[in-house]
């Protein structure tokens, strides 16, 4: 049945699969957000507790997880720019198109000299276009090349360190323990609003 596809059929069906790729890049990026939450309380947790080995361990899985979160966050960012560009050749190849329909209007109204004349000049309108939507297409098929490829060149172009790791961690900590004395500096403040209130009814 495919070979029986028009190509507006094949253009929605690659349209969709760019989608579902997207979706699946935002997901893996999502993921690895809350990967990254979970190894930071792991090691508060063992730095709490002073169990290095683990600490170690967990800052290693960490720089890890950092590593790829920036590599998917490069290749979501490649997949929308190519979107753009795609979006852009399509508006072109639409214009060119109704400027043809165009065309042979005008020329089927004003006669057969004028219709071959402009034919001529939008048939090379429509060449142009359809070779910049060609280009397009081969530039998105290319996408999962220069993934990989930044997937093999990722250890050596995406590097974090362990002192950022670290940082990281001491970070959450310390949001976490300032999240905590805004809590009990609240909690202190609606407590001497209730006394006031309790010495005013007196």
């Amino acid at each position: 049945m495919g070979l029986f596809k028009s190509e507006e059929e094949r253009r929605i069906e690659r349209d969709i699969k760019v989608r579902q790729g997207l979706r699946r890049i935002e997901k893996a990026v999502r993921e690895q957000k809350q990967f990254q939450d979970e190894f930071i309380r792991n090691a508060q947790r063992a730095k709490m507790i002073g169990d290095t080995n683990q600490y170690n361990f967990i800052r290693n899985s960490l720089k890890k997880t950092a590593t790829v979160q920036r590599l998917l966050e490069r290749q979501l960012l490649a997949v929308k720019n190519a979107l753009l560009i795609k979006r852009q050749a399509e508006a072109s190849s639409d214009f060119a198109s109704a400027m043809s329909t165009m065309a042979n209007e005008i020329g089927r109204l004003f006669g057969q000299t004028d219709l071959v004349k402009t034919q001529m000049e939008w048939e090379k309108a429509m060449v142009q276009s359809q070779t910049m939507e060609e280009r397009m297409n081969m530039f998105l098929d290319s996408i999962e090349d220069i993934a990989a490829q930044d997937t093999a060149s990722a250890g050596t172009e995406i590097t974090v360190t362990d002192e950022e790791i670290d940082r990281l961690i001491d970070a959450e900590a310390q949001a976490e323990h300032d999240k905590e004395i805004d809590q009990l500096t609240g909690l202190r403040a609606e407590i001497d609003a209730l006394k006031q209130q309790g010495e005013k009814q007196k």
